[in-house]
């Protein structure tokens, strides 16, 4: 039997939603990837920066922009000791700047991901996946990466059947 890892970046706090600023008690990629849990089952598993984005939205994306020009690798938190006992590994993140937040890079380049298979997904303000899958697949050659879904941020807690249809 197959067993899933939905692992996933997200922010909660203020973020951009149909052109104004709005403050998230949770993030829209987190909601998302409780929804494939809900649908497949499988651990969560929440990527996330040792050192904090800033809380102001704006800024927050100076940060990111800056983080891909340079190519840098945020520290985690936490990692999982080993992924092997995952076959398929449902990947999350919002676009930022057309791909994903460079901390999802961290996360791709600490494991093998031989033989598995990634499910990437996105929520979005209009960007879709952007280059994310060709660059999941440049960063994990060995793996089978199958086609994302992109959800709009605004519309994620109300996707589920969406979610939940792709996720099968």
């Amino acid at each position: 039997m197959s067993k899933n890892l939905i692992a996933y970046y997200s922010r909660k706090g203020q973020n951009y939603v149909n052109g104004d600023i709005e403050n998230l008690a949770k993030g829209n990629t987190e909601i998302i990837a409780e929804f494939i849990q809900k649908a497949v089952g499988g651990d969560l598993f929440e990527i996330d920066t040792v050192k904090e984005y800033p809380i102001d939205y704006t800024e927050c994306t100076i940060v990111a922009k800056e983080e891909l020009k340079q190519k840098l690798r945020p520290e985690l938190k936490n990692y999982i000791a080993s992924i092997d006992e995952y076959d398929t590994i449902y990947l999350g993140y919002p676009c930022w700047w057309g791909t994903m937040p460079m901390a999802c890079y961290t996360f791709l380049e600490h494991y093998d991901f031989s033989g598995k298979v990634i499910r990437p997904f996105t929520t979005h303000e209009g960007s879709g996946l952007g280059g994310s899958v060709s660059q999941i697949k440049k960063t994990c050659p060995t793996a089978s990466v199958l086609t994302g879904l992109a959800i709009h941020g605004a519309e994620a807690a109300t996707a589920e059947k969406q979610v939940s249809n792709w996720a099968l």
